[in-house]
């Protein structure tokens, strides 16, 4: 059997936050893109509130019920969406800038922000459904 070396994990994980560290622009990048699925999830986790309105979670044209509703806290997974978003996207730009370069490192991490940016918009526009139907306080 072959004894485990986790001076290599460690020394990968280093090195790759030195990288990080060493290119500014990636680094600014990973700081917004960390900011705004954290204050993205806040927003989510603020704006949803607990009611017995169900909402519509996903339609199917197979089935008896072609419209699948879910209960309040369904809402919630937005937020865990965006964070989890986000820390892939960062993780692979970092990966992706210590292999194949600097240009696509940015270019991972400017989709990370829009895909964060889309994820709030689709959530603002199903929380407005959800507070409109009322469940506002």
């Amino acid at each position: 059997m072959v004894p485990y070396n986790d001076n290599t994990m460690k020394n990968t994980i280093k090195d790759s936050f030195s990288s990080l560290v060493a290119d500014r622009y990636l680094l600014v990048l990973s700081a917004v893109l960390a900011l705004l699925a954290i204050s993205f999830a806040i927003y989510v986790g603020l704006s949803v509130h607990p009611s017995e309105l169900q909402l519509v979670s996903h339609c199917s044209a197979f089935g008896i019920t072609h419209l699948y509703r879910d209960q309040w806290y369904y809402l919630l997974t937005f937020g865990a969406f965006g964070l989890f978003a986000a820390a892939l996207h960062i993780i692979l730009a970092v990966k992706l800038l210590m292999i194949k370069g600097h240009s696509l490192a940015i270019l991972f991490a400017w989709l990370g922000i829009a895909i964060v940016i889309l994820a709030w918009m689709t959530a603002y526009a199903v929380i407005n459904i959800y507070v409109n139907n009322g469940c506002s306080i």
